[in-house]
C-alpha cells in the first residue's frame, strides 16, 4: 500500500447522505475522512450541464426536495432555497384528450370544475381532498419521528390512532393501497393519479402482496408532514453543495477520484487515488453506497446480496429535453404554464398503470408508456443562462414508469435507450399539439437536446444496483415489534452485521429520496454510542 492512516470516521461514497453525515460528525469534533469514486462529490443530487455548448444545468437524476427535515437545514446552517408549486398536477383524459384535470393548490373552485370537466362524479372531487386529508393525519404523526430513533410498529400504531389515523394505518398501512384507492373514488383517472405515488421507480401492482407500493407511497406522502414537494433553487446540485460546504467548513476531509476497493472488519478500508492503492482505519465505517454494493465491498461469496430487497430492482426511464419554448396542449382551456407548472400525468389513468405492468411482466415495452413530468425552469429559471431565460426556453423531466431493470441487459442497452426515448416521445407527443422534437434546442454539436437514461445508465453512472433509486427496496419507517433495537446502530436503523459498519445512504431505514435522513441518524447512531 502506498499509504496508510487512522481516522474517527471512514466514509464510503459521497453522496448527499454521506456529506451530511460527515459534517454531523465533523462538527461533533470526529476526524472524519469521506472517500467518493467520482470527481465530484453529491452522487445522484447534482446539477449538470447535460448538453454541449447549451448553459443551462440540469438536476440529472434526483430532481425534487420533500423528505429533507427543516431540523437538518438548521443544524447544518445549510442555505438552501426550496420553492413551492402552485400546481399540484395536470393530467389529460386519454380517452379525450382535449381535456384534462388540472388540481390547482390555489384555486380549489378550480380545481372542482376541473373535477366535472373530466366527467368525473360529482362527489369525486370532495373525495379525493378528504383522502389526501385523512392521509395527512397520519403522516403529520410519523413525519417528527424521522430524526429520532426508530418507534416500533405498535408504538407508530398507537401515534396514529391518538392522531385520528387510525382507519388509515389500516389502509396505508396494513392492506394493499390499491383497495383505499379504488374503495374512495370512482373516475379512472383519478385513481391513477393518486396511484402514481405509489409506483415511482417501484415495480408493483396497486394490490401487490408485499405492500412495496404502500411504503412509496408512504414516503410521498411522507415530507413535511403534508407531502409537498418543492423546487430547490438553483438545481439539486445546490443542495449537494451546501452539505459539502457544511462538511469541509466542518473540518471533514473529503477525497474525490478515490474508489473504495474493499471494506474489511474492524475498520479497515482499502482504496484507490489515482495509481497507488491505500489502506485506512477507522472506529467506524460509514457506508453511502448500496447496500449490494457495500456487500460486494465486504467480498460477499456469492456476490448476491445477504438481503433480498437489496436486490430489487428499479424500474424507472429518465429523459430530460431542454425546449425553446413550452409545448402547446390538446387541452386549449390550460395554459402550459399551469399545466407543466406541477406534475404532468401522462397515459397513468388506473387501467392503463396496471396494463402498463402487466406488459412490462411480459418483457415488453408499455404502450402506451406511463409518464410524467417535471419542468424545473417554470418555477426556478436561474438554472438557464439570462439569454435562455430571454428566449423563452425550459427543462422538461421525464420519468417513465414500470421499465423494470430485467428489461436492459450489458448487450440491449444500446438499443433499449433508443426504444424507450422513442416510446417517451410518443406518449408526450399523443397529448401535445405539435412534436416535441419540433421544440428541441441544439447543442453545440448540432444534436438535439435530449438525453436518456436506462436503469443500467443510472448504476453505471452513479452506482444504484440495477438503476433502483432507492437503493434498494424500501422498508417501512418503524421497526417491527420483534426486532432488536438493544444498540444505537439499530435504534436509528442503520445497522449491518458488523457492529462497527453502519449505513449512512437510501439503504439505511428511512433512507431514500434527497432528505440526508440517513446521514443524519448514521451520525447520531455514532455520537449515542
Amino acid at each position: 500500500m502506498a499509504g496508510s492512516s487512522n481516522h474517527d470516521v471512514v466514509i464510503v461514497g459521497g453522496g448527499h447522505n454521506g456529506l451530511a453525515a460527515a459534517a454531523y460528525l465533523a462538527r461533533a469534533g470526529r476526524d472524519v475522512l469521506l472517500l467518493e469514486k467520482l470527481d465530484h462529490a453529491g452522487g445522484a443530487a447534482v446539477s449538470a450541464q447535460a448538453f454541449d455548448g447549451v448553459d443551462a444545468r440540469l438536476s440529472r437524476y434526483s430532481y425534487l426536495v420533500s423528505l429533507l427535515p427543516q431540523e437538518i437545514i438548521d443544524d447544518l446552517g445549510l442555505q438552501i432555497g426550496l420553492a413551492r408549486r402552485r400546481y399540484s398536477s395536470y393530467a389529460p383524459d386519454p380517452g379525450s384528450p382535449g381535456r384534462g384535470l388540472l388540481v390547482d393548490n390555489g384555486d380549489p373552485g378550480a380545481t372542482a370544475a376541473s373535477f366535472a370537466a373530466v366527467g368525473a362524479p360529482a362527489t369525486e372531487a370532495a373525495a379525493f381532498e378528504h383522502f389526501y386529508a385523512e392521509c395527512r393525519k397520519l403522516t403529520g404523526a410519523l413525519w417528527p419521528t424521522m430524526t429520532s430513533p426508530l418507534l416500533t410498529r405498535s408504538e407508530a400504531k398507537r401515534l396514529a390512532a391518538a392522531a385520528g389515523a387510525g382507519d388509515v394505518w389500516e389502509s396505508l398501512i396494513e392492506k394493499p393501497i390499491g383497495e383505499a384507492i379504488a374503495g374512495r373514488l370512482r373516475s379512472d383517472l383519478v385513481r391513477g393519479v393518486v396511484l402514481t405515488d405509489a409506483l415511482i421507480g417501484t415495480f408493483a401492482r396497486a394490490d401487490s402482496a408485499d405492500l412495496q407500493q404502500n411504503i412509496c407511497f408512504l414516503y410521498h406522502l411522507l415530507g413535511g408532514g403534508t407531502g409537498d414537494w418543492d423546487v430547490p433553487i438553483g438545481g439539486m446540485g445546490a443542495v449537494s453543495d451546501e452539505l459539502e460546504r457544511a462538511a469541509r467548513e466542518a473540518g471533514a476531509t473529503i477525497l474525490t477520484s478515490a474508489e473504495v476497493t474493499a471494506v474489511r472488519s474492524g475498520g479497515s478500508v482499502d482504496y484507490r487515488h489515482g495509481v497507488q492503492e491505500h489502506s485506512v482505519s477507522a472506529d467506524w465505517v460509514l457506508s453511502n453506497v448500496a447496500p449490494a454494493v457495500l456487500d460486494r465491498l465486504r467480498g460477499s461469496s456469492t456476490g448476491e446480496p445477504a438481503n433480498p430487497n437489496h436486490r430489487r430492482e428499479g424500474s424507472q426511464v429518465k429523459v430530460n429535453l431542454l425546449l425553446k419554448r413550452l409545448p402547446r396542449l390538446l387541452d386549449s382551456g390550460v395554459s402550459p404554464e399551469a399545466a407543466f407548472g406541477g406534475t404532468f400525468h401522462i397515459n397513468e389513468t388506473w387501467a392503463q398503470l396496471d396494463g402498463a405492468y402487466l406488459a412490462a411482466e411480459q418483457g415488453r415495452v408499455p404502450d402506451p408508456l406511463p409518464c410524467e413530468i417535471y419542468c424545473h425552469s417554470l418555477t426556478d429559471p436561474t438554472i438557464l443562462s439570462p439569454e435562455l431565460q430571454a428566449s423563452g426556453a425550459h427543462t422538461m423531466t421525464v420519468f417513465g414508469l414500470h421499465v423494470p431493470d430485467r428489461l436492459i441487459t450489458a448487450e440491449n442497452n444500446e438499443q433499449m435507450r433508443t426504444a424507450l426515448q422513442a416510446a417517451v416521445v410518443k406518449s408526450l407527443n399523443s397529448v401535445l399539439a405539435e412534436p416535441i422534437e419540433e421544440l428541441l434546442l441544439t447543442g453545440a454539436d448540432g444534436t438535439p437536446c435530449i438525453e436518456t437514461k436506462t436503469t443500467l445508465d443510472i448504476q453505471r453512472a452513479v452506482g444504484m444496483p440495477r438503476g433502483n433509486i432507492f437503493h434498494g427496496g424500501l422498508d417501512w419507517p418503524f421497526a417491527e415489534d420483534d426486532a432488536p433495537l438493544d444498540t444505537p446502530a439499530r435504534r436509528w436503523g442503520v445497522a449491518t452485521d458488523d457492529p462497527r459498519i453502519l449505513l449512512c445512504g437510501s439503504g439505511a431505514r428511512r433512507g431514500g429520496a434527497v432528505s440526508a435522513l440517513g446521514g443524519h441518524n448514521a451520525a447520531q447512531a455514532v455520537l449515542e454510542s
